[in-house]
């Protein structure tokens, strides 16, 4: 057996470690991108969902009608 038969293995070996490590650290990423995404599109619904309050109670005043 040669030197570089026995490297081989070896060489193997680290560059499946990097391509996983390299894959869990994207993964890891993608999860803290989106989890903030969700809380992105979370506090836009909050947001829409007062000014709508707003106006709603706005009109009622307007009107003199009676909010819900």
């Amino acid at each position: 057996m040669t030197t570089n038969e026995v490297n081989r293995p070896t060489k193997k070996r680290a560059a499946l470690s990097a391509a996983l490590m390299t894959a869990a650290c994207l993964s890891l990423a993608a999860c803290n991108a989106t989890r903030g995404a969700g809380e992105d599109v979370s506090s836009v619904g909050h947001d829409t969902s007062q000014a709508a309050t707003n106006v709603q109670q706005g009109i009622a005043n307007t009107t003199g009608a009676a909010s819900r």
